[in-house]
């Protein structure tokens, strides 16, 4: 790895860094507000702009996008089972646990019905 692209991976480390930090400090003052960034795409739009620039190829990035979209719907699993697992009176980290657990099978879920479908990631 020369030096432009140490500098270079660096830079996109910093960037994506100062983003999710600015979504928990959001989210500190205003869980509107902080849902509001998180909801955004950012993860998504420097991975397509550092995908981007990185390979110079828009069908990578067009890729890329289709993929993410197929997986998003599983992730939603975890932004609908947290909440209602922290309503129903459980502690964070178990509500975490179970809710992440659901999420991997969900995943998993996905993957399988996107393979039986011949939908390529």
């Amino acid at each position: 790895m020369g030096m432009t692209s140490v500098w270079q991976f660096a830079i996109k480390v910093a960037v994506t860094a100062v983003v999710i930090v600015a979504v928990a400090e959001l989210g500190k003052r205003s869980s509107f507000w902080g849902a509001v960034l998180a909801s955004i795409p950012l993860t998504s739009l420097l991975a397509f702009i550092w995908l981007y620039l990185d390979t110079g190829e828009s069908t990578r990035v067009a890729g890329l996008s289709t993929s993410i979209f197929w997986l998003v719907l599983p992730s939603l699993v975890l932004l609908l089972a947290l909440p209602a697992l922290l309503r129903s009176g459980l502690s964070f980290w178990p509500s975490l646990g179970l809710a992440s657990a659901a999420t991997v099978a969900a995943y998993s879920g996905m993957v399988y019905l996107l393979e039986r479908f011949d939908v390529q990631l």
